[in-house]
């Protein structure tokens, strides 16, 4: 009896020394299985921190590249030199018969502009006048942007003289578009195909401007007078001087750009720009809202927008349309009417965007212009001698009565 109960009593000690032993191998398990998880969190954590490190590495050196490409644009316009030909003042005397009032084609804003052949091509040659104010640094602000730009609706710098204020930009034998819709020198009207076309050219010519890097420009002086035509009638704008480097945040219309003092014509000058000195792409915007009116009307820019809409609110806009052209396609008119009348609201937020809305527009337009053109006809038409190709000898070189606008006009 004795033993019986012995052997039951070791069998019991035997089972909870097996229970035990079970329960110390579980928990030895589970504390591994802890301190595995633990280990796997942390070499997650320590991955996870090595990702970030290299995407900050990765983001900063994308920063720094991006860095020292602005860089090397910006020293390519500090440097600009190397991109147009530098001419010496006594090639230039030589040219303009030491700048004789017969080669005179005009008076701007900083000085005369003569008419002359360089390298055996007709030229355009724009003088700083030595005692112009703020001349020299607009004569320099222009040298910068236009030995940068290229573009077939931008006039071309085919070269200067620095140390003299001297610019020498290509000839454009058919004047301004301001001569061309007041008929100066006599010229036929432009049909409403070529006045479509031109539009889109403008347009085109300057969001490219705006789109420039590595900051936007902004014209600032758009206005028919300084949208140039070559032989061909292909438009280009002219007179750069006084475009502004604008920060790439006042591309849009919120950001704005405050400039000490305003400049441009006063017809075509963006109003809150005038007001504020809130300066912005959109700015330009309303200067081409003004100009399309002038492609549509031929009339002075004094009240043109207030007198379109009314004729459009009282369903005679036919009649404000330039009379001299008798085919008008009057629906496209009147669209591209209001869609000037929208790019020359007051306020900059209520114009449409030039690249996004104004652009397929126009080129919707100029392709309905095309189509209704004879190819004989896509480019020429009878031009009055003051503004006819010349011939590229010296002794036949004429001078137009009227003169294209090279040169930077005043404010108004």
């Amino acid at each position: 009896m004795e033993l019986q109960c012995w052997k039951m009593e070791e069998k019991r000690r035997l089972e909870e020394a097996r229970l035990a032993e079970e329960a110390a191998l579980a928990l030895a398990e589970r504390e591994k299985a802890k301190s595995r998880a633990a280990i796997e969190h942390a070499e997650a954590s320590q991955r996870l921190a090595e990702l970030e490190a290299q995407k900050r590495i990765s983001a900063e050196m994308k920063a720094l590249k991006e860095a020292e490409e602005k860089n090397k644009i910006l020293n390519k316009l500090s440097n600009s030199d190397v991109r147009y030909r530098k001419y010496t003042i006594e090639e230039i005397e030589s040219a303009t018969d030491y700048f004789a009032q017969t080669r005179k084609i005009g008076e701007g804003g900083y000085g005369p502009v003569y008419k002359c052949y360089l390298d055996h091509t007709p030229v355009a040659v724009k003088v700083l006048r030595p005692d112009a104010t703020h001349g020299r640094q607009q004569f320099q602000q222009e040298i910068e942007v236009l030995s940068c730009i290229r573009h077939p609706n931008m006039v071309l710098l085919l070269g200067a003289c620095p140390e003299y204020g001297c610019l020498v930009y290509e000839f454009m034998s058919n004047g301004s578009l301001d001569d061309r819709l007041f008929h100066r020198g006599k010229t036929p009207p432009l049909s409403w195909q070529q006045r479509f076309r031109i539009a889109s050219e403008i347009a085109t010519g300057l969001l490219f401007l705006h789109q420039s890097k590595p900051e936007p420009l902004v014209h600032r002086d758009l206005k028919p007078g300084n949208i140039l035509l070559d032989r061909n009638f292909v438009s280009k704008i002219s007179d750069v001087g006084l475009a502004r480097l604008v920060p790439p945040s006042v591309a849009d219309s919120v950001t704005q750009y405050r400039m000490t003092s305003t400049a441009g014509t006063f017809c075509y000058i963006d109003p809150e720009y005038q007001q504020t000195g809130m300066l912005g792409v959109k700015s330009d915007v309303y200067s081409l809202g003004i100009i399309f009116l002038q492609i549509l009307t031929a009339r002075s820019p004094m009240g043109l927008t207030h007198y379109v809409e009314r004729a459009i609110e009282k369903g005679t806009f036919n009649e404000m349309l330039d009379p001299a052209i008798h085919d008008w396609p009057y629906d496209e008119a009147l669209r591209l009417a209001n869609l000037s009348l929208q790019c020359s609201e007051l306020r900059r937020k209520d114009r449409p965007d030039l690249g996004k809305v104004v652009l397929p527009e126009l080129e919707r337009l100029r392709t309905l212009a095309e189509e209704n053109t004879c190819p004989s006809l896509m480019y020429n038409q009878n031009i009055s001698p003051n503004h006819s190709q010349v011939s590229l000898s010296r002794d036949n070189l004429s001078y137009p009565n009227t003169m294209p606008s090279y040169e930077s006009s005043k404010s108004q």
